[in-house]
């Protein structure tokens, strides 16, 4: 067994059950077992102590997401952990588990992959310090490979809970903005889980505050995910909770994704709220509240985001992908005295500076939720605070496969060449402070909008994104690019020359 192939960045995803041709099981037993070892050894050393170490294991609703658990929890006892399973949970809940007064655990581990497929599932990993780094995984993998144990005699497991102690978390935070008990009696909130583990805020946290539910969808988490997959990013998953806030005539609608590290919305008018537009949402709260801060956002946010934010005072740093480095770049922000609030991708991905830079789908909303209650006193609707962001006509993004081993050294090779081309074609500019990949911005000869190219984190291949302000310009866009990239014979570029033509 290869260790190292188990790694996804900051997290560990592998395969749990059988069920999909060409997918063969390697979180087994063992591997689990060994994966609870090598995070107890570096635990341990993080710690710097051995003995009374305290963590606690939670996990989304999937299928093989309780066996996993009892695997992983058996061993950690058996290096001398005194582990806490609180059985069905969230990956943010997981952290603040590590903060709250009352619990406090060493560490924690959450047993989820996501919005992948029912036979995937994986690993995340908290301190007190936050989610752990690529190269605290890749630590914790070289210790499971290895045969190193902790020496410490066997300590217990017992059964606990946090969910309750989480949703209040948020009900306060709620009650103490608004300085009401029921601050959403007569509002109407519609919730569609994917029957991941999301359901919770339904019931333990918008109920509680006094808002309407009824209508929500797919509470009861069902790891087979029966109705579509639990992603904010999902067509077929925004136009569930589309229809339900349209059905209901809610006044807001919520999606999280399996876990509830990412959520998106619907607004009343039926409109969705995601990607630049939840970007954009909550950079005008934030910026009211934090005037002039930094919104670092990944590469591929569009144009009229920037405009939107910069309208209101706000800076604006277009970074890389991947939300550890959105929110590793937010954070060596403030340790050099520049203020910056939030960290988000496109994909959902949000982390706030008032909540420990953690990335969570139900805090997100929950910040929507006060802002909900706050309009109706003061005479304003959520819709009205982003009505004047500028979005593309058009928008694409193509996956270009690299067809090469050494995927990474081509890839760059098409990049830089692409750049050189860029800097010289008329009607082509390329865009300041971009770091990852190209981006150029086209004149109205050329399609009138922008693209980015850049390297998959992980995978061989090269993702295209098109935007144009106009009809028509994606497939301009995508029609100059292909003259150029069509050269590049161990570059997929099917998917482009179908756009072009």
């Amino acid at each position: 067994m290869d260790y190292k192939k188990l790694q996804n960045g900051s997290d560990i995803r592998g395969v749990a059950l059988e069920g999909i041709e060409g997918q063969s099981v390697n979180l087994t037993e063992d591997v689990c077992k060994n994966i609870g070892r090598g995070f107890a050894l570096w635990l341990s050393k993080k710690c710097g102590k051995k003995d009374g170490l305290r963590v606690a294991v939670g996990r989304d609703s999937r299928l093989s997401g309780e066996t996993l658990a009892n695997w992983i929890c058996s061993e950690m006892a058996a290096q001398g952990i005194c582990v806490t399973d609180f059985g069905m949970a969230s990956t943010p809940a997981m952290f603040m588990a590590t903060v709250t007064e009352g619990y406090s655990y060493d560490g924690t581990v959450m047993i989820t992959a996501s919005h992948l497929p029912f036979n995937r599932n994986g690993f995340k990993f908290f301190t007190a310090q936050g989610g752990l780094e690529k190269s605290d995984i890749k630590a914790i993998l070289e210790y499971a490979e290895g045969t190193e144990q902790t020496g410490v005699a066997p300590a217990s497991i017992e059964k606990g809970a946090f969910m309750d102690t989480y949703a209040a978390i948020l009900v306060d935070k709620v009650r103490a903005a608004t300085g009401e008990e029921k601050p959403l009696n007569g509002f109407k909130v519609v919730v569609d889980a994917g029957n991941g583990a999301g359901g919770f805020y339904a019931s333990k946290v918008l109920d509680v505050l006094g808002a309407d539910t009824n209508g929500s969808r797919y509470l009861d988490p069902d790891g087979s995910f029966p109705n579509h997959i639990p992603n904010p990013e999902n067509k077929e998953a925004m136009e569930s909770i589309t229809q339900a806030v349209k059905e209901t005539g809610a006044d807001l609608g919520i999606i999280f994704d399996t876990d509830v590290d990412r959520a998106g919305a619907v607004l009343s008018d039926g409109s969705e709220l995601n990607r630049n537009r939840i970007i954009a949402m909550l950079a005008a709260i934030l910026l009211r509240e934090h005037p002039g801060t930094t919104i670092v956002t990944d590469s591929i946010t569009s144009t009229g985001l920037a405009k939107f934010i910069a309208a209101r005072g706000g800076v604006h740093l277009r970074f890389k992908r991947g939300y550890r480095n959105v929110i590793n770049e937010s954070i060596r922000l403030n340790n050099e005295g520049k203020d910056s609030q939030l960290a988000i991708e496109t994909s959902g991905h949000g982390a706030l500076k008032e909540n420990y830079f953690l990335d969570d789908g139900a805090y997100l909303v929950t910040k929507l939720i006060i802002e909900l209650a706050r309009g109706k006193k003061e005479g304003y609707t959520l819709e009205s605070l982003i009505a004047d962001l500028e979005e593309p006509a058009e928008g694409t993004e193509v996956r270009m496969n690299i067809l090469l081993e050494d995927f990474k050294t081509y890839g760059q090779k098409v990049i830089d060449e692409l750049t050189a081309y860029a800097e010289k074609k008329e009607g082509w500019s390329l865009a300041p402070d971009n770091f990852e990949g190209v981006r150029v911005n086209l004149g109205s000869d050329h399609g009138n909008g922008w693209f980015l190219l850049r390297l998959s984190l992980h995978d061989p291949l090269l993702p295209l994104n098109i935007e144009s302000d106009e009809k028509g310009g994606v497939k301009k866009i995508a029609s100059e690019l292909y003259s150029f990239l069509a050269k590049y014979d161990s570059l997929d570029t099917s998917g482009l020359k179908n756009i072009a033509e």
